[in-house]
């Protein structure tokens, strides 16, 4: 999932953090690192391609915000993992209370 490759560098997580709590200008987030303009454009744009930020032109600027589906997309990742390690694990009680019952018995 090419989303959580973009998401496993913590420049790009924390961007975006910064862009869940607000939309943002590039300069806006150029100011939150130690990181050079052209950096940042490059973390901007992998997450854009992974769909996990847009970007709109407001006059010269140029807005960053959160998409929604990008995030929905993880979101539907984590429900299936947590779904098969739920299985897994109700699997493994079931075994666990038979063998407690044989050994009781």
């Amino acid at each position: 999932m090419e989303t959580l490759t973009a998401l496993a560098d913590p420049t790009r997580r924390r961007i975006v953090e910064l862009l869940a709590q607000r939309d943002r200008t590039a300069g806006e987030i150029v100011e939150e690192f130690d990181l050079t303009p052209p950096a940042i454009s490059q973390h901007l744009k992998v997450l854009r391609e992974v769909g996990l930020v847009k970007v709109r032109a407001d006059g010269q600027r140029r807005i960053h915000s959160l998409e929604v589906q990008g995030l929905e997309e993880i979101e539907r990742w984590l429900e299936r993992t947590r779904g098969a390690w739920s299985r897994r694990l109700d699997a493994l009680e079931r075994e666990l209370r038979k063998e407690t019952h044989r050994t009781r018995t």
